[in-house]
């Protein structure tokens, strides 16, 4: 291990949170590249060597995390009880957000056809997803984006991680063309 991968993994591990590239380089006192060299030398060596922790990247950041083979235990140790797991509603709204964002509720709650508030709610409340501004329309409502901590609970780097969302079949396609030209106001200059 070189005195730069020494140096990163003992400034990660104090840090205990994600940490942007290029404040690692700063106080490393190295270039943002042969600071990524050594992120990649350490994370090839964690996972050669199947350690119990792994150096995760979380788009311009960096973080010492456990492997999720022992989250379980870690999780045990960590924290009294059992963090509660999605609902249905919640996962639902939470891929809207993932793959439409930055979206409002209204948007949300009409892809849905319910009312989404509570499960939006609950959802920032996790630290899953954040406001991340104003529409610039008529009231001005909020627009919701994912956070690192989506990334992190879904143990990706970036949104680009995502899976592909399932195509529609051509008669599925048809079906919602079919239902939105009945929807009131849909049709050409809104005669429905």
């Amino acid at each position: 291990m070189t005195e730069l991968e020494a140096g990163l993994e003992a400034v990660l591990f104090a840090a205990g949170d994600a940490v942007l590239v290029d404040r690692l380089a700063a106080a490393l006192e190295t270039s943002r590249g042969a600071l990524m060299e050594a992120a990649a030398s350490l994370e090839n060596l964690y996972d050669f060597e199947n350690r119990g922790i792994m150096l995760l990247r979380l788009e311009d950041k960096l973080q010492l995390c456990s492997r999720p083979l022992y989250a379980d235990a870690a999780r045990r140790v960590t924290e009294s009880r059992k963090p509660p797991s999605l609902s249905p509603a919640a996962l639902e709204v939470l891929t809207i957000v993932a793959y439409r964002q930055p979206v409002t509720r209204a948007f949300i709650d009409q892809l849905r056809g319910v009312d989404s508030g509570g499960t939006v709610a609950g959802l920032v409340e996790k630290g899953l997803i954040e406001e991340a501004g104003r529409m610039d329309v008529p009231g001005r409502p909020i627009l919701y984006r994912t956070t690192e901590a989506f990334l992190r609970t879904f143990a990706i780097s970036n949104l680009d991680e995502l899976p592909a969302l399932p195509t529609l079949e051509e008669n599925e396609q048809m079906e919602l063309d079919m239902d939105s030209a009945q929807q009131p106001g849909s049709g050409p200059a809104g005669t429905g």
